[in-house]
C-alpha cells in the first residue's frame, strides 16, 4: 500500500487523522553538522506548537543560532503576516530564547534545512 492508499483508507474508515500533515524528526529543524541538545529540540517543538496553536496546520520552525525561520503553507504566509497573528508568533518565539524571528516567503518546504546548491 502506497502512502496515499493509507490516507484513503483511513478516510473511508473514518479515522480522525487521516489527512494529518506528515511531520518529520525534530532534529530535522537544526542544520546538518550541529550538535543537537535535547534542549533545543524541545524548544522547536514548543514552537510549532505556538504556531500550531495559531492555526497553521503545516508548519516548521528551522533553527539557525538565534534565528527562528518560520515556514507554513505558502497559502499561509499572508496571514502568518497580518497584525495580530505576526505579534503573537513573535512574542511567543521570542519568549522562548529565539532572538530574531524571520517568515520564509518561500512557504513550507520539506528538506529545506539541506538545499541542493543552485
Amino acid at each position: 500500500m502506497s502512502k496515499s492508499d493509507v490516507r484513503e483508507a483511513s478516510r473511508e474508515l473514518a479515522i480522525p487523522t487521516w489527512d494529518k500533515p506528515a511531520s518529520a524528526c525534530l532534529a530535522s529543524r537544526i542544520p546538518f553538522g550541529v550538535t543537537i541538545k535535547v534542549e533545543e529540540l524541545s524548544k522547536v517543538g514548543r514552537a510549532e506548537r505556538l504556531l500550531k496553536d495559531l492555526g497553521f496546520r503545516q508548519c516548521r520552525v528551522r533553527v539557525h543560532d538565534d534565528v527562528a525561520r518560520i515556514e507554513v503553507d505558502v497559502a499561509d504566509v499572508a496571514r502568518l503576516a497580518e497584525p495580530g497573528i505576526r505579534e503573537q508568533a513573535v512574542e511567543g518565539l521570542r519568549a522562548l530564547g529565539y532572538r530574531y524571528v524571520t517568515l520564509d516567503l518561500e512557504g513550507f518546504r520539506s528538506g529545506s534545512m539541506n538545499p541542493e546548491p543552485s
